[in-house]
């Protein structure tokens, strides 16, 4: 039977998913360049190159003029999908890893995709309607294909995005920035006179402490020359520092900064943990400023990661969160409270990210308590909307990894949240608007059967008995 592949190419008026997942993981920076393998009718290449990246590709249909050639980042995207021919997917996905200098990009449609009426059975796939071909993968299934295909170990970027890294460094960078907490606050600095004679000097080592947990070298900072020439070494520099910085904030950065190095090794175990040799020269200094060697570091992320298996110890972690909204079974939190979590909790949500990486759209976690599970959930309108209600949510078991989707996108009566102070931190920019919608609707007695009003149709049947309507984040009463 001929399949009509040529048909599978569509238009976008933006960047396909994989290359927008890559951008967000800041994988195609301006200065690499960029070759779209199986690039369709180009609207990926003509995108980056209007915000200034240089990009190309081939196509065996709408771009076979071009020719095929290396580059830094090469995507094949949305192709082995279409490839019936088992063989001939291999040789595609091998041929597009040799023209990777840097790192390759690898996406497929997942099984949780398929709609009604996908068309007929055929191969290990489906013919549609316009006689093109579509396998759908499950998650693992596509990891297997890629890591058989090419001898690697590859990283999940997102749902059915995969990166593949040859620069062992970029990948390092990568994994590393997904775990590292950006700072969230000022050190509280006492006065002192030297100190404020000398704030400009000392200002890049007060912003390194922050961003590093731990004292520079001199390499690490701008203008070091001025700093030695004031006060003789960074050693020195920094005991001036250390005179007006307040040290509960002092510990509180540096416990921060260890953990998410212990988060990061401990993952590393699902994609391959570096060689010491193969850590940047800056992280090889913060392993030995938390835990004085590689091997240490190495066994106390490893306790922690086997601590996740414990549910116990997750159970109590959940009651002693300082967010979250807790129910009998799950606790559920705003992604933005992810980095306030303990490192057992943040290592177990990356346990489930190690494995499905980035889930867009989704800004409610659900940790659950009594089974190996986690869920990202998403409410696109949660600042917007007083009770946004549930577009899609995204399941990984953590034993058997069967990920499951369920979506509510069409859906007249998604569930619906409640309290939405609950599940943000206390830094969040909406948490008092929140509380005093929650303690209005306390007053009005709208939660006194908690259990009928979890889904948009019965909330407001719930309205309507009391009387009351939301304008925005308040309660008006129905005239």
């Amino acid at each position: 039977m001929k399949v009509s592949r040529h048909k599978t190419a569509i238009s976008r008026n933006n960047f396909s998913r994989p290359v927008q997942v890559a951008l967000a993981s800041n994988l195609i920076p301006k200065s690499s360049s960029f070759f779209d393998y199986g690039c369709g009718k180009g609207d990926d290449i003509r995108a980056l190159k209007s915000i200034g990246h240089e990009a190309s590709g081939w196509d065996p249909t709408h771009n076979s003029k071009e020719r095929l050639k290396k580059a830094d980042i090469v995507n094949l995207g949305y192709v082995v999908n279409v490839i019936e021919d088992q063989e001939e997917r291999i040789d595609v996905i091998r041929k597009a890893y040799d023209l990777a200098n840097k790192a390759l990009i690898v996406s497929s449609r997942l099984i949780f995709e398929i709609r009604n009426n996908v068309g007929r059975p055929f191969k290990d796939g489906f013919i549609t309607q316009k006689k093109t071909f579509q396998k759908y993968y499950t998650q693992d299934e596509l990891k297997s294909f890629i890591d058989t295909a090419l001898d690697v170990n590859s990283v999940p970027g997102a749902p059915g995005v995969f990166f593949i890294f040859k620069d062992e460094a970029l990948k390092i960078k990568f994994e590393t920035a997904r775990f590292r907490r950006r700072p969230d606050f000022k050190f509280r600095l006492n006065a002192d006179e030297i100190f404020e004679q000398n704030k400009t000097i000392l200002k890049p080592i007060v912003d390194f402490l922050l961003a590093r947990g731990r004292l520079p070298q001199e390499f690490e900072i701008p203008d070091a020359e001025d700093l030695t020439k004031c006060f003789g070494n960074i050693r020195r520099a920094f005991n001036i520092i250390r005179h007006v910085v307040n040290e509960d904030d002092w510990i509180k950065v540096e416990t921060q900064r260890s953990e998410d190095l212990l988060i990061y090794l401990g993952l590393s175990k699902f994609t391959g943990r570096p060689k010491k040799t193969d850590l940047a020269q800056d992280i090889q200094l913060d392993v030995k400023a938390f835990f004085g060697s590689y091997a240490a570091a190495c066994q106390k992320a490893d306790e922690l990661l086997f601590s996740a298996g414990n549910l116990e110890l997750i159970h109590q972690a959940c009651l002693k969160a300082p967010c979250g909204k807790r129910t009998h079974d799950a606790m559920y939190i705003h992604e933005s409270a992810l980095v306030n979590l303990s490192p057992i909790l943040r290592i177990y949500e990356g346990c489930a990210r190690s494995y499905i990486g980035n889930v867009e759209g989704a800004n409610i976690i659900k940790l659950h308590r009594l089974k190996p599970k986690v869920s990202y959930l998403s409410y696109p309108d949660f600042d917007r909307k007083a009770h946004p209600g549930l577009r899609g949510a995204l399941v990984v078991p953590l034993k058997s990894f069967d990920v499951k989707f369920y979506d509510y996108s069409k859906s007249d009566n998604p569930p619906i949240l409640h309290r939405k102070e609950e599940f943000v931190p206390s830094t969040y920019p909406h948490k008092v608007k929140f509380e005093k919608l929650t303690k209005q609707e306390e007053r009005w007695g709208l939660y006194e059967n908690p259990k009928i009003i979890g889904t948009r149709e019965r909330w407001n049947e719930v309205l309507q008995t009391k009387g009351v309507q939301l304008r925005g984040h308040k309660l008006a009463r129905i005239q």
